[in-house]
């Protein structure tokens, strides 16, 4: 079979978030692992994605570069699949909301808090900042509690990509270190997100296909997250 999906991936990188979808799907791909910035030491990439941001997505003519986004497509586009929630489903709102939580609201401040503790040179880190930016994704994450408490999921009773999309931001924060503040209900959470077995294959295929491309299966230091299961660095 010939796939027509192309996913363009950094390890551990936002591209994780349809990495991980397309492994829940069970879809055919080509997984293309570009060393991490990409644009900083791939300047090759720059003709497919002007950008150079990470994921770059393909799908025939079909070209994405916004992760949660394209999780969307692809339970839209490649369905059915309890991934999505339908319109006539009374959760459809509540799905897309986490859908875009995750990104919009829980990643982006982890992103400063990264740049202004690690990516910026010694004398242009501001640690007043990654502190302030960790302190707001806690306390934006912290709304979930009372959902997480009564729930096992974000919507309509059941694992869709909007967890997806929170868990990777649940992923990213055990790399900042946020991970150590997450509540009883958000660490009991994460334990079950990163327990599915398309989780573990999409760790699996990244490394696999890392090492066979000849790129380095050691993440940017910004990228290492631990196993919830066994505390191992990934």
């Amino acid at each position: 079979m010939n796939p027509t999906i192309t996913l363009y991936h950094c390890l551990s990188a936002r591209s994780f978030r349809p990495l991980w979808m397309l492994e829940e799907l069970g879809l055919a791909y080509r997984l293309k692992i570009l060393p991490f910035p990409p644009r900083v030491l791939d300047r090759s990439y720059l003709e497919v994605n002007p950008l150079g941001t990470i994921p770059l997505f393909e799908d025939g003519s079909t070209r994405m570069s916004e992760s949660a986004a394209i999780c969307q497509y692809l339970a839209d586009r490649h369905g059915p699949t309890p991934l999505r929630v339908a319109v006539e489903e009374p959760d459809y709102g509540a799905y897309l909301n986490y859908l875009h939580f995750g990104e919009a609201t829980l990643t982006f401040p982890q992103t400063l808090v990264l740049r202004y503790s690690r990516f910026e040179p010694e004398e242009r880190r501001l640690p007043q900042v990654a502190e302030a930016y960790g302190k707001w994704f806690l306390g934006r994450l912290r709304t979930l509690d009372p959902l997480l408490a009564a729930h096992e999921y974000l919507c309509a009773g059941r694992f869709t990509a909007a967890d997806i999309s929170v868990g990777y931001a649940l992923m990213l924060a055990g790399h900042t270190g946020l991970d150590a503040e997450f509540s009883p209900a958000v660490a009991a959470y994460w334990q079950r997100l990163s327990a599915r077995p398309a989780f573990e294959r999409a760790l699996r295929v990244q490394a696999e296909a890392a090492e066979a491309q000849g790129i380095s299966t050691t993440p940017a230091p910004d990228l290492i997250v631990s196993s919830p299961q066994t505390g191992a660095r990934r």
